[in-house]
């Protein structure tokens, strides 16, 4: 198992027994595994972002921390989150990996989820310009969300 692993392990463990709130400090996560501070900043950016459902809060400083806390929440919730996450441009692989944890939090079903990938996919977006497509990604994207909540 790599360092990276180890140090998402650990903190999912902090999670699971704090009710889904850790509050490290990043220096003592480095001491802890032997890294440097970035590989640490590196495993909270790729495994605990908005797209994976957590909200992650970071304070610099002597007294530093960084507070992790997984969105817990009914999946109207969970999905509000999704869409204010999204901002003005969204990639399609961001958008797999929204679709991934809504799909893991039973906020879509499968045949939801299916239907969301393939309209905002490259496919069916390729009579736009590649420069506007994530844009045009990002509206489509919501606006199908806030419809499954609406056909709740």
């Amino acid at each position: 198992m790599g360092t990276s692993d180890m140090i998402a392990n650990f903190i999912m463990d902090i999670l699971e027994d704090t009710g889904g709130i850790a509050e490290l400090q990043r220096s003592n996560l480095a001491e802890r595994f032997s890294c440097v501070p970035s590989q640490i900043n590196y495993v909270i950016s790729t495994r605990f972002s908005p797209e994976h459902g957590y909200v992650v809060e970071s304070r610099r400083g002597g007294n530093g921390f960084i507070r992790i806390t997984r969105v817990q929440a009914g999946l109207e919730r969970l999905i509000m989150h999704t869409v204010n996450s999204v901002g003005d441009s969204l990639d399609l692989r961001t958008a797999a990996a929204f679709v991934s944890n809504m799909l893991g939090s039973d906020a879509l079903d499968e045949k939801t989820a299916g239907l969301v990938m393939t309209a905002i996919g490259d496919r069916a977006l390729s009579p736009i310009s590649p420069a506007h497509r994530d844009i045009v990604r990002a509206s489509i994207f919501k606006q199908l969300l806030v419809a499954t909540l609406a056909a709740r």
